[in-house]
């Protein structure tokens, strides 16, 4: 199953606060469901910008020790890729337009630049 990487607060957001814009400057054409992986690097101050796009729209984040990085957190579905949007998450150069994101149990794996796959034995959306 295809997978992109994420830095987390925001892949955070994505699974848990309402999160349905992934900006990116680059388009894609897949469509469907993906895994979310929550990259291993995060900044206090990629966590701190983080919170003041979410804290105005009524989402707490979790303490910066609490977030999971470095592996598998959730899947979420792909159904769009626009060049602008009027969600209040839309920030960058294209929209990755998502729905219906879920959850998953913490997977450790290493992460890869743009799309990439992961083993359907190791994850199970």
């Amino acid at each position: 199953m295809k997978a992109l990487s994420i830095r987390q607060p925001w892949a955070w957001l994505i699974i848990h606060g309402g999160k349905d814009i992934e900006n990116r400057s680059w388009p894609t054409k897949h469509r469907g469901r993906f895994l979310v992986h929550a990259a291993m690097g995060m900044t206090r101050a990629e966590y701190n910008s983080a919170s003041w796009v979410a804290g105005p729209l009524g989402v707490r984040l979790p303490p910066f020790e609490d977030l999971l990085r470095g592996g598998i957190v959730g899947s979420v579905e792909l159904v769009d890729n626009l060049d602008t949007s009027d969600s209040p998450w839309y920030m960058g150069q294209k929209a990755f337009v998502l729905r219906d994101p879920k959850p998953l149990p913490f997977t450790p794996f290493k992460g890869q630049l743009n799309f990439f796959e992961v083993p359907d034995e190791l994850v199970t959306p």
